[in-house]
């Protein structure tokens, strides 16, 4: 039996938020927002909770409105140059049980008009991550390569995210995978059309997609001592 989670309306609505990004326009469309993009979220979250749990039990879809497994469509402007209100997409982690932010280890979905994908990994570690992250590197290279240089992860997603220009300190230059201990993110990327979404046959095709990221996500637990 398949369903549908994501549509044409979710896209409409992210693409009009992005030529209005503002909050008199929100207000007004805000059962837009509610109906179009939030529900089917939360849905997707419930209805992907038994088969993440065959994936692995430490990881969580929690479908609260706030604070969950779905990302607040509020930006924080506090800091930034851009004082739009308002995410253009939305984002969707299922992170280990551990974690209390997007830095833990998990299984990521950005929906966004022409820019959709699924991410697999640990976005932005904090050092004490990092540190372990590289240390299991050096000490495990080979568990590494099978993790993220070989098989389905490979086959599937490309490494990415940010990188030291220099190798980090403590650590060997001259290492066979420096270009992995330079990561500051562990991360595989895998870019998915829009029609992809709002097929029924997504949720099997989004955990075909975690299951293939497995390996990575497996391995970063590992080296931070969590078990998978």
């Amino acid at each position: 039996m398949t369903a549908t989670y994501f549509s044409a309306r979710t896209f409409s609505f992210l693409k009009e938020l992005a030529r209005n990004n503002d909050r008199a326009w929100f207000e007004a469309n805000k059962a837009r927002y509610e109906g179009d993009v939030r529900e089917p979220a939360l849905a997707f979250i419930v209805d992907f909770a038994p088969r993440l749990k065959k994936i692995s039990p430490r990881f969580r879809a929690d479908p609260r409105k706030s604070g969950g497994s779905m990302f607040r469509i509020y930006r924080d402007t506090r800091f930034a140059k851009d004082k739009s209100p308002y995410k253009t997409h939305t984002g969707i982690q299922f992170r280990h049980e551990a974690g209390k932010d997007a830095h833990a280890p998990g299984f990521y979905l950005h929906i966004q008009p022409k820019g959709c994908f699924v991410a697999v990994g640990t976005w932005h570690p904090d050092s004490a991550a990092l540190r372990s992250i590289r240390d299991a590197l050096v000490d495990d290279p080979a568990g590494w390569r099978k993790a993220a240089l070989r098989g389905s992860f490979a086959d599937t997603f490309d490494l990415t995210g940010d990188s030291l220009s220099r190798p980090p300190r403590g650590y060997d230059p001259e290492h066979a995978l420096i270009a992995d201990l330079k990561r500051k993110d562990f991360i595989g990327v895998t870019e998915l059309p829009q029609k992809s979404l709002t097929s029924g046959e997504f949720m099997d095709d989004f955990e075909s997609l975690c299951r293939a990221g497995a390996p990575l996500v497996r391995w970063l637990c590992r080296a931070g001592g969590l078990a998978f």
